[in-house]
């Protein structure tokens, strides 16, 4: 029996990860909150629409939160996302960069 997304793993994270900017954005916020300018300025090339929407986004999958003073910062299920980074930084450094 074949799993749907909802029953894998797997396929919800990607469902979620897959896209260019979102896991440039979680990574961002790893260090400590930032407000939107500061996000826009530390991922270089992102559109203000595109920006937007994917924060958007991420806070509907409760991965990060807009705090009272309007700063982003990661919920406990968007630090959670820490070892896929350093499992990421881990390949890159054996794998890719040479």
């Amino acid at each position: 029996m074949k799993k749907t997304n909802q029953q894998c793993p797997i396929s919800s994270t990607i469902d979620i990860l897959s896209d260019f900017w979102t896991m440039h954005i979680i990574y961002t916020l790893q260090d400590g909150s930032k407000h939107f300018c500061d996000l826009e300025k530390d991922l270089n090339g992102i559109s203000t629409r595109t920006l937007t929407l994917k924060l958007k986004k991420l806070q509907e999958e409760k991965m990060l939160e807009k705090t009272f003073d309007g700063s982003y910062e990661l919920t406990d299920k968007g630090h959670g996302l820490k070892t896929v980074i350093d499992a990421m930084r881990k390949y890159g450094e054996k794998f890719l960069i040479k």
